[in-house]
């Protein structure tokens, strides 16, 4: 009896250790996978910290006339609020689908006027891009958003201080569908499902090089939108997201 209860103490001691260890070897992961949300959590976001099952979807590069009107018309079809992030001289270019995108109710970002690598850039560049941008954007719609997200998702720690200084939230994502290839509808399906999770921001592209066929993002959120609505997760804008991460932190969004 005495073994017994010994081998039981020992046992569950072990499961507490290894749980813990567990545990800690989650968090360095999560943190290694996102370090500038770690180090600079109140300008980053790359993911909401939740096990509540809301998911962002979040679209680059447009406006264009192709695709985004068809992936409007799909989240009108299922009532979801999504948030873009447009370029400047699409926006110049199609200032009508802008428009069309806040009226109905989505989110925008500023993704810079040329589309650069800025990490190759100084932060003078960055703020040129964003900037110029910005003008563009406030010509058409009244307003600036003032959430940024680099091409690439690619930014020094020099410019994350600088977007801090700017008053911009910088936004990556946690999820992506990699549609930037011409993937098929199965397989971008297949992306997101395999890696969708609480708290997630989706990558996908409402435009891009007229070389590039977006036709299966378009087919892929028909499937996709209902299939995560089924499993319980919520669509929200990445506006509200960062509310959920920083819930004593009252901010306006645009």
């Amino acid at each position: 009896m005495v073994y017994k209860r010994f081998f039981l103490i020992v046992h569950v001691f072990f499961i507490l250790f290894f749980g813990l260890v567990y545990s800690a070897n989650l968090s360095a992961q999560a943190s290694a996978a996102y370090p500038l949300q770690v180090k600079y959590s109140n300008i980053m976001m790359y993911k909401a910290h939740t096990n509540e099952k809301v998911i962002a979807l979040s679209f680059d590069d447009g406006p264009d006339t192709r695709f985004t009107p068809l992936i409007l018309d799909i989240l009108n079809k299922y009532d979801v609020k999504a948030t873009f992030f447009l370029l400047g001289t699409r926006v110049h270019t199609y200032p009508d689908i802008t428009k069309r995108i806040v009226s109905e109710g989505h989110a925008v970002g500023n993704h810079t006027y040329w589309h650069p690598n800025l990490s190759d850039t100084d932060v003078q560049k960055m703020i040129w891009e964003i900037e110029r941008n910005d003008q563009e954007i406030s010509s058409i719609i009244g307003f600036k958003s003032n959430l940024f997200r680099a091409p690439y998702g690619a930014l020094t720690e020099e410019q994350v201080r600088q977007l801090g200084v700017m008053g911009y939230r910088g936004i990556g994502w946690s999820v992506d569908s990699e549609d930037w290839k011409s993937l098929t509808a199965n397989e971008i399906m297949q992306k997101v499902l395999t890696a969708v999770h609480p708290g997630a921001i989706i990558l996908m592209h409402s435009a891009g090089h007229w070389t590039q066929d977006l036709t299966g993002t378009v087919n892929a959120l028909n499937e996709l939108i209902p299939h995560l609505k089924e499993k319980g997760y919520r669509f929200v804008t990445i506006s509200e997201l960062w509310s959920i991460e920083h819930p004593h932190k009252r901010e306006i969004f645009k």
